[in-house]
């Protein structure tokens, strides 16, 4: 057994660094709802500013960042198309069609968790046809969370939007891990984002704060996003207290995600040793490894095995494992995860 749990589960598990926690007990706040809480002004400011959007609102979780876009992007019985293997399809409760009427047209990701742009257009629906829901607008996802948080790159983020502006129509950028995506490029996060009208990131994954998410776009866009937020119950008071931790996940936590990024290739790497595990290290492009058992190996069984030693994994369903670096873990932790693995596949079996 380990002297601790290595939880792998996901990097929403991080815990608040101490400046964090600092800054959340000194934090200056009014009610936000009143707009007068000036912690939460100052992130979305900030938050508004480093993905070059020019506002911003303040969310409890990425969920009701998506939502909120959806609902202020679209009215009662329009459209919006999403890949197969996205966040926003299979993991927020239909979120989108239980508030808003808004219905999904669902098309199949490709690996790298891009949608071809000819899947694209065969799912724009003919404005001029009563029969259709109108078509109006396309989501996507980076990195892309079921596709082993995989990269989508600014060409191809620019030949979508190229291509809903000759259809008339909107992009929204699930972007709960884009900082990831902008460290593993090598680019400012602006390079990927200004393709979107608007983008959600959230700053409880690897960024390390506590909980929220921020919301950006256009004024227009952000006032009608903040009616869609009270409408969710996502009006918080003083909610500066939350926020202030937030402003400190944007200003120290974005280039240390390269870290994350590092250790699991390595544990990628570990892991491809097995013959047990299927696996493609060279996929792995930032904080998410993906694998599968060969051989009749039971995802479940196998997970257990591993808690039960002290390495904590997520079965994603279908065969699928995942394991998510993220702050707290560190090449130790990844050494004596791989050296677990071999213990269970050395003995386990169902």
């Amino acid at each position: 057994m380990l002297t601790r749990p290595i939880d792998l589960r996901s990097d929403t598990v991080t815990l608040p660094t101490s400046a964090m926690r600092t800054a959340m007990a000194r934090a200056e706040v009014g009610d936000d709802v009143y707009g007068e809480d000036p912690t939460v002004n100052r992130l979305e400011e900030l938050a508004a500013q480093r993905v070059g959007k020019a506002a911003a609102m303040f969310v409890p979780s990425g969920t009701m960042g998506n939502l909120c876009a959806l609902l202020a992007h679209c009215n009662r019985g329009d459209e919006a198309i999403v890949g197969d293997q996205s966040h926003i399809y299979n993991y927020e409760a239909g979120g989108a069609s239980v508030v808003g009427s808004v219905a999904f047209h669902v098309v199949p990701n490709q690996p790298d968790g891009t949608i071809a742009l000819d899947n694209l257009r065969a799912a724009v629906r003919w404005t001029d046809d009563p029969h259709c829901a109108e078509t109006r607008l396309i989501c996507l996802e980076n990195t892309h969370n079921s596709c082993g948080g995989t990269v989508l790159s600014p060409e191809y983020l620019a030949s979508v939007a190229a291509f809903a502006r000759e259809r008339d129509l909107l992009v929204h950028l699930d972007g709960a891990r884009v900082f990831n995506a902008a460290v593993a490029l090598g680019v400012n996060v602006t390079e990927l984002t200004r393709h979107a009208d608007s983008v959600m990131f959230c700053l409880s994954k690897g960024l390390s704060a506590p909980v929220g998410s921020v919301l950006c776009g256009d004024e227009a866009f952000i006032r009608r996003a903040r009616r869609a937020r009270k409408v969710l119950g996502g009006g918080m008071r003083q909610a500066g207290v939350i926020a202030a931790a937030g402003i400190v996940a944007l200003e120290t936590m974005v280039d240390r995600l390269a870290e994350d990024h590092a250790n699991a290739r390595m544990l990628a790497e570990g892991l491809a040793g097995f013959p047990q595990i299927a696996i493609e290290p060279a996929r792995v492009q930032t904080n998410i490894v993906i694998f599968t058992l060969r051989d009749g190996w039971s995802a479940d069984t196998f997970v257990a095995h591993l808690r039960e030693r002290g390495v904590l994994m997520g079965d994603m369903g279908s065969g699928r494992i995942r394991a998510v670096t993220h702050d707290g873990i560190d090449a130790g932790d990844i050494a004596e995860t791989i050296a677990v693995v071999a213990e269970v596949v050395r003995g386990v079996r169902g």
